[in-house]
């Protein structure tokens, strides 16, 4: 397999587990940066193009709740959790469960 046909199933697996990473990562609050250095500590690496894009988009779904904080001198928007994200994330972590040990079950066949 080249190296572009596995840098794209990469970059296609990793597409359908970033709005649970990102909505796991905001039951506390977080600003971009701050939200990108989380996931990247947690070994998620994700860049600012795609992040910002999809934020923006759960904000609009109604699943995140935003308001403007002053921090270190300036101002900052910080995104967290509203009820429904969080009822949408229970939902979400209880699928992955599921598809996360089929798959594994499915992996550790000979």
């Amino acid at each position: 397999m080249t190296e572009n046909r596995l840098d794209k199933m990469r970059g296609e697996l990793r597409r359908g587990v970033l709005v649970l990473a990102v909505l796991s990562s905001l039951k506390q609050p977080h600003y971009g940066y701050s939200l990108r250095k989380q996931l990247q500590d947690a070994g998620i690496d994700i860049d600012e193009g795609t992040l910002y894009p999809l934020v923006r988009r759960l904000a609009e779904q109604g699943l995140l709740d935003s308001e403007w904080q002053q921090a270190e001198g300036r101002e900052r928007r910080y995104y967290q959790l509203s009820t429904l994200g969080g009822e949408l994330l229970q939902q979400l972590t209880e699928e992955w469960q599921q598809l996360n040990g089929a798959l594994g079950n499915l992996l550790e066949q000979p």
